[in-house]
């Protein structure tokens, strides 16, 4: 028995009956032999966390485009605050830590720079069917590693793509938008956990809103502290969820769900859709768009940024140019839009 075989054994002597096991993961698309020393979804894990999209989650805009504050969130530290609320519900529930982390830490591998705003100008310009949860998925399966792609196991490509939720239910009522197995679901919820708390914060910070403005029924429930906010959220969780018909039904309590939701809506309406928030954003697509453009008309500029990105040896053949930029305006980060657009339209001084 090697280590990976007795690591295997020890899941099965420790997770519940309604967590997945790294020994009856469903496989990966192309067939590989196994490592001796990690399971498969720890070596999961290290293929997201080595991954080219990964490291430029860390100048891609969570909230705030390309801030300059030390402190505020990034898309890299939204993924790991997702990835240790994840974690710490499935450590309390028994579910398989292993999975649930590399779940979390490749949820927004697709993620567009300047954020949201990104990803609306791409479905505008583009294809208004464009997610980043698909191309996140896209990004493991066909653009890293030069094409090759990181032949992730079914469960973990499942559990990125039905992360997002966007304005719907934090815990859906349609099985079809459920991840196939609970920790991917852990992951969903942990993910407005973790925008919700951390969003509050960068806003709060960046004076946006005022802590006076945060509805009461909020800081009732929920706490007026980040780690308050976070505790009542992943207690509550942890604490309602319950076993119906010899299944793991996750749920909340109807007070703590009910402000998680009012808590969203005011973060829409208040800092989200702000002006502060939206001009900014405004400015974002405009950029993004130009770049779109630009890079659809000039194949031999689109040819050398792709080579910038490592994304030249990509499987494009027989690929429509649009889907192309699609992929290389989706992976680039705020500031190297910013750096591109500045040195294809801004006059450079000669004399």
């Amino acid at each position: 028995m090697n280590i990976r075989e007795e690591f295997e054994q020890r899941e099965k002597d420790f997770i519940s009956p309604f967590g997945c096991l790294s020994a009856g993961s469903r496989g990966r698309m192309k067939k590989e032999p196994p490592c001796p020393i990690r399971t498969a979804f720890q070596v999961d894990r290290d293929r997201i966390v080595y991954s080219n999209a990964f490291r430029r989650l860390k100048y891609k805009t969570q909230v705030f485009l390309a801030p300059l504050g030390d402190e505020y969130r990034t898309r890299l530290t939204h993924t790991l605050e997702v990835s240790e609320i994840a974690r710490n519900i499935a450590r309390a529930m028994r579910l398989n830590e292993d999975l649930t982390e590399a779940i979390a830490l490749g949820h927004d591998l697709g993620h567009t720079p300047f954020g949201h705003g990104g990803e609306a100008i791409l479905q505008e310009i583009y294809s208004p069917d464009f997610t980043h949860k698909e191309q996140s998925l896209r990004i493991v399966d066909v653009l890293e590693k030069n094409g090759k792609g990181l032949n992730l196991t079914h469960e973990v490509r499942d559990g990125i793509l039905k992360h997002s939720k966007g304005y719907g239910k934090i815990i859906p009522d349609d099985p079809n938008e459920r991840a196939v197995t609970i920790e991917g679901n852990v992951v969903r919820i942990a993910d407005i956990m973790a925008y919700l708390n951390h969003d509050l914060d960068d806003a709060i910070r960046s004076g946006v809103i005022s802590r006076s403005q945060v509805p009461d029924s909020c800081v009732k429930i929920l706490g007026r502290t980040h780690s308050e906010r976070a505790n009542s959220m992943i207690k509550d969780l942890v604490f309602s969820t319950h076993v119906r018909k010899d299944k793991l039904c996750l749920q909340m309590s109807d007070d703590v769900y009910s402000t998680m939701t009012e808590l969203r809506e005011f973060l829409y309406e208040n800092v989200y859709r702000s002006p502060r928030v939206h001009g900014e954003f405004v400015k974002a697509k405009k950029i993004l768009s130009e770049l779109y453009t630009c890079c659809l008309e000039n194949q031999k500029m689109l040819q050398r940024e792709l080579k910038n990105m490592h994304m030249e040896a990509c499987n494009y053949d027989n690929q429509p140019t649009e889907r192309i930029v699609c992929d290389f305006i989706a992976s680039i980060t705020d500031r190297y839009a910013l750096a591109l657009y500045t040195k294809i339209f801004f006059p450079s001084p000669q004399f």
